[in-house]
Parts: C-alpha cells; structure tokens; sequence
C-alpha cells in the first residue's frame, strides 16, 4: 500500500474520540427513512482524490447520512453536489456529480479532506475531537507534496488550517485570500444547506472560489 492508504487504514480504525465512534454507528444503525434500505459506511473517513494533487479542499466533517452513509467525503449529499459541480466545471474532476463509490467520480489535481473524520452531533465537533483528528491532516498535508492552494470550507477548517501551518491573527472571511510560505490559502463559507438555502453563499460566490484557485494553479510556476 502507498504511503496515503496505509494513513487511510489508520484513520478508518480510529477510536480516539469515544462520542464521536457512538454517535456514527448510532445513525448507521438509525438511519433516515429516504436510506433506511442502504448499509450505512458508519466509520472515520480518509480525505481522498489526485495523489499528485496541486490543490487541498478542506472541509468541516463528513455529513451524518452524506460520507458517513457513503463512504467518501462530500457524497451523497447536498454539499457534496455543490462541490462535485463546481471542481468538474473547473477541470478538478471526471464528472459533475459525486453519488456513491463507484460512481466513476474521480478528482483531478485535488484532494479532498476534513478537520474531523466522523459526523459530529450537529455539526460541532468538540475542541479536543479536532484535536485528535490534526494528527491526521498533519501527515496528509506532508504526504501531498505538490499541494499549492489550499481552500478552507468555512471557519472550523479555517482555524484548522491556521493552527497546523501556525498562521496568527488571520481572519476569516468568504474569498479571502493570503499566501503562508508554500501555499495560498482561500476562504469560502461551507456549501452547507444553510448557508445555500437561505442565500449566505450563492452559486457564483461558490463558483468563483474554484474558479481563482484554478487561475492560481495555471498562472504560477
């Protein structure tokens, strides 16, 4: 196994975080109706995506019936569709939708990753579950040795961000934009079904954070 899949192996089995471990395996036993006849993934999620991979999408958390039902970050699921969409338009990826593995969805000089690697309650991890979790975004940031641009799916992943690369007094802000040594960060609200519902982040916000990070990579040696 590659260097990323053995991490894979490590952040599939982890334990660390016993609320965390209780509350996936609660919904994958659970379910919602819309998937009460599917097999929930109901384990830690790996990022996944280009190996070679030029630029980092780091998200909050896999979706308690999104990547915990599927198995793969941002799939199966509204944020997902979002995502999905918005890379393939941008030439990060093979297809404009992310179902299901298998589906033939496959990322193109990106990587795809989150601050936690199991749903959260409401989607609030716990200081000290994030805490757990860096370890592993940590060894996948030093295992990427080509990543150049590195997007930040709301404030969690933002912070996240500015503690491993040790960024002080950074703001975040949607489409703000900064460079810290080796990499260019930008800041985008998460695709969330709240913050696109109700109009937070429209469609060309969205689209224009992929679309800058795509200029970046095809305008810089």
């Amino acid at each position: 196994m590659s260097p990323l899949e053995i991490l894979g192996t490590r952040i599939i089995g982890c334990r660390r975080c016993p609320r965390l471990v209780s509350y996936i395996k609660q919904v994958a036993k659970e379910k919602v109706r819309r998937f009460y006849d599917e097999r929930y993934w109901g384990r830690p999620l790996p990022g996944f995506g280009d190996v070679r991979a030029e630029l980092l999408i780091l998200g909050l958390a896999p979706a308690a019936h999104g990547g915990n039902r599927t198995g793969r970050m941002f799939t199966g699921d509204s944020s997902g569709d979002w995502l999905a969409k918005a890379l393939y338009e941008n030439g990060f990826s093979t297809k404009p939708t992310s179902q299901r593995i298998g589906d033939g969805f496959a990322l193109v000089n990106a990587y795809v990753t989150a601050s936690a690697r199991c749903a959260p309650p409401e989607n609030k991890p716990l200081k000290e579950e994030l805490e757990n979790c860096s370890v592993y975004l940590k060894e996948e940031l030093r295992l990427l040795k080509n990543v150049r641009v590195i997007i930040c799916l709301g404030r969690i992943a933002f912070d996240s961000c500015c503690k491993l690369l040790h960024i002080k007094g950074a703001k975040f802000s949607h489409g703000g934009y900064f460079v810290h040594e080796s990499f260019i960060i930008i800041c985008s609200y998460h695709p969330s079904r709240q913050n696109t519902q109700t109009g937070r982040l429209t469609w060309d916000q969205w689209f224009g954070i992929f679309s800058h990070a795509r200029q970046i990579l095809d305008t810089t040696l």
